[in-house]
């Protein structure tokens, strides 16, 4: 392996319900929001990267009141400059590291809405962070 995880931290979350309304008018409006899943990445030191993935709740129409809803997960990797090109980097950033750290990206994600009343929040288990890859490869 050219790399390793040396740490993960949540960075930043955000999570706003602006009122009551809006509170009980979740359950009935859930269909119009979706997850968005935003990755990128940053140099730290000479072998360090951070790959910062944000899960968000996205609406999808602006025709009513939303929630705002957003965690920024930081994995700090080591990477072997040496041994490593470009294209193998950008799939480590891309597909390897979020695959690993998805899951508790999400379970973080999902505490926040069942300790906020919301227990019916439905997040995809998996990501298929490859198939993402190359559809964007694709673009």
């Amino acid at each position: 392996m050219n790399y390793k995880i040396v740490a993960k931290y949540i960075k930043n979350i955000e999570f706003t319900i602006p009122n009551p309304k809006v509170f009980f008018l979740l359950a009935e409006n859930i269909s119009n929001y979706k997850i968005n899943i935003d990755i990128k990445s940053n140099q730290v030191k000479e072998n360090i990267i951070v790959v910062e993935i944000s899960l968000s709740l996205k609406p999808t129409k602006d025709d009513f009141e939303k929630i705002d809803s957003k965690i920024i997960y930081a994995t700090l990797i080591e990477v072997d400059s040496k041994k490593i090109n470009k294209e193998e980097l950008e799939k480590i950033i891309l597909i390897d590291v979020p695959t690993k750290v998805y899951s508790e990206i999400r379970d973080s994600f999902i505490f926040l809405f069942e300790k906020s009343g919301f227990k019916e929040i439905q997040i995809d288990q998996d990501v298929d962070f490859n198939k993402l890859y190359i559809q964007k490869k694709s673009q």
